[in-house]
C-alpha cells in the first residue's frame, strides 16, 4: 500500500522555500491542506503542495 508521504512543517517550508510565518499563513487561510497527528504535530500532505503549486500556476496563466 502506497500512503501518502506527510512533511514536516520544516520540510514544507524548504519545499516551498517561504517563511515559517507564511506557511501558517496558507494554512490558516485554507490555501494550503495540512492535517494535525497526535495532540500537536502538524503535517502536510506532499499531495497539498502539489495541488497548491498547480493552482498557482494555473492563476498565473
Amino acid at each position: 500500500m502506497n500512503s501518502p508521504k506527510l512533511l514536516t512543517v520544516p520540510q514544507a517550508m524548504a519545499a516551498l522555500q517561504v517563511s515559517r510565518w507564511t506557511l501558517y499563513q496558507l494554512i490558516r487561510s485554507g490555501e494550503l491542506d495540512s492535517i494535525v497527528v497526535g495532540m500537536r504535530c502538524r503535517r502536510i500532505p506532499e499531495s497539498a503542495l502539489s495541488d497548491y503549486v498547480t493552482r498557482l500556476c494555473e492563476e498565473a496563466a
